[in-house]
């Protein structure tokens, strides 16, 4: 008898270890019920039927998936390598256990076709400029597809874009000459407001005589004070015609 009773109580041990399973507050498990669903558990402590019940375990926690570098031919025909990284998690167990037979390889099989269809459909310029709205663009896009499978994609990070060296060079050429042009039209611009302030002045100087003879003599005050060169300059008539007047008055 002690020794059935021993037995006994060994065979409770093994079955107790068999059916019992812990979760942590990250995980759920996905129970099955002779092959049937039969409820989502956890976290906490989990009982289950020896023979009867299998449990799959599910890690709730956000996922880092790095996506390979994928080979992209822009909208202007630029080769590229394009890698990015997806950020997800389970929001549903039961569907990611049910509905895909490996969620992490399907998640990272659909980022990489999905970056190389959206970024096939812009330019090199927008896909070096626009990168935070492509961003956004690949995420909605995964989103709405992995959404059947309870996955949430939470965001989408284009990492680096890598060009060959003829195309480096080109657009390193492209940004001197889009640089030059920028600088030639910031001169003519300045020219063309200094020419319409001297036209301006112009006008207000011809209106008025004694400005102008003001404005005159001020000249002469600059050009005496360099000693270093002499220079010969005429004599206004209407300056003249003023000392002429004073000298037949006097």
């Amino acid at each position: 008898m002690p020794y059935f009773g021993l037995g006994a109580a060994i065979v409770v041990l093994i079955l107790l270890s068999m059916s019992l399973r812990i979760l942590r507050e990250y995980e759920r498990g996905v129970v099955f019920q002779l092959g049937r669903f039969w409820a989502v558990k956890g976290p906490g402590l989990i009982l289950l039927v020896p023979a009867m019940q299998q449990m799959v375990r599910m890690d709730l926690r956000t996922v880092v998936l790095d996506v390979p570098p994928q080979d992209v031919i822009t909208r202007d025909n630029v080769s590229v390598k394009v890698n990015a990284v997806v950020y997800f998690r389970i929001v549903d167990p039961q569907k990611a256990v049910i509905q895909v037979a490996n969620f992490l390889n399907a998640t990272s099989q659909l980022a990489q076709t999905t970056l190389r269809a959206v970024l096939g459909k812009h330019e090199l310029d927008q896909l070096l400029a626009e990168r935070e709205k492509l961003n956004l663009d690949i995420q909605a896009i995964l989103d709405s597809q992995t959404e059947a499978w309870g996955i949430k994609v939470s965001t989408v990070e284009i990492k680096d874009v890598d060009l060959n060296e003829t195309m480096v060079r080109a657009i390193a050429r492209q940004a001197e000459a889009e640089r030059e042009r920028r600088a030639k039209i910031i001169h003519a611009e300045g020219e063309q407001q200094a020419a319409e302030k001297l036209l301006e002045a112009a006008k207000i100087l011809s209106g008025r005589p004694e400005a102008m003879q003001l404005r005159y003599l001020q000249t002469l005050t600059n050009i005496a004070g360099d000693k270093s060169s002499t220079i010969v300059f005429p004599m206004p008539i209407d300056l003249m015609k003023v000392l002429l007047e004073s000298a037949r008055t006097s």
